[in-house]
Order: structure tokens, then sequence, then C-alpha cells
């Protein structure tokens, strides 16, 4: 990884200017979103793990609205204006079959997000059941997306480990 890339993990954010500045994260049923501005040349990206919650029965958004709000204050610190903010979401896969499925709650709540707050959303890769690489420059809004050859439903067969019968231990 050269000075320019930056690599977040969940819950962190970071943001740019330097036209050669590429921020790096990898999803599953996380949700990343990256926001620039066109005009400054500015912008970031965030990795949600979890953007709502449920509390005697009900929901919550407040983590991934203070997500959002986290990354566009930082834009905005910088020379960024929220009027001008485009978009673009990934993640929010579903990794493992027979659980509750948070990535769809996860991609539901950022789409629902830049709705209400007027951000345009230029594209997006949300759902299915692969992980996701992505590479994104701030200040162009240029996003690169490797999804993964597996799907978690899709079985990776790998050989037994053969185990060698006692260990030289006796217990009496």
């Amino acid at each position: 990884m050269t000075a320019n890339q930056v690599q977040i993990v969940q819950g962190e954010r970071a943001v740019g200017a330097d036209p050669d500045m590429i921020v790096m994260t990898i999803l599953g049923s996380c949700v990343s979103c990256c926001l620039w501005d066109p005009v400054a040349h500015v912008g970031g990206m965030n990795h949600m793990l979890v953007t709502t919650s449920t509390t005697n029965d009900v929901a919550c958004s407040l983590a991934g609205i203070n997500a959002m709000e986290l990354l566009i204050n930082d834009i905005l610190k910088i020379g960024g204006r929220r009027d001008r903010l485009r978009a673009k979401a990934f993640g929010g896969a579903k990794m493992v079959s027979g659980l509750g499925d948070i990535g769809a709650q996860n991609s539901a709540f950022t789409l629902d997000y830049l709705a209400k707050e007027g951000i345009q959303c230029d594209g997006q890769s949300l759902g299915g059941s692969q992980a996701r690489h992505i590479k994104f420059w701030p200040a162009t809004g240029k996003v690169l997306k490797k999804a993964s050859r597996e799907s978690m439903d899709d079985p990776v067969i790998r050989p037994l480990l053969v185990v060698p019968e006692g260990n030289g231990l006796e217990l009496f």
C-alpha cells in the first residue's frame, strides 16, 4: 500500500482531496457510502457495520445516521458543499444463509438516507451474496469494485485435515 492509499475497516471513514488518494475497504453485509463534491474535488468513504438496531421492538437508525453525518461533516471541513454531494453505495450482501439479512437492512438504510437528504446516488452495487473489494478516489468519485468469485452459500471444498492418532500423552 502506498502513502496515498488508505484502508478503512468497520466503523471507520476517510476523506481527502488529493487526486492520487485511494480509499479502500472490503465489504460483506456491511455497507460503504462513497460521497464526493465534483466541483470542490473532495470526498470520502465510510464503512458501516450496522446501520440500524432494534431496542424494545423499536427500530433505531442512529448508528447509520451518525456514520453518514460524520462523513458529510468531514467532507464539509475540507471544502465540500452538502448541496453538491454525489454518492455511490456498495455492500449489503447476504453472507450466510439462514441468518437474518442485515445486508438488506444496511442497503435499505443507505438508499433511504441518501433520498431523504437529497443526495443523488450515481451508482450502487448492493445485495447479492458476494463480498466486494472497493477502491474509491475521493477527488473524482471514481470507484473500482471487485466482487469475490465465491458466494458464502457456495461451499468451498477443502481437503480434510488429518490428525494423527494419539499425541504421546497418556492420561491415567
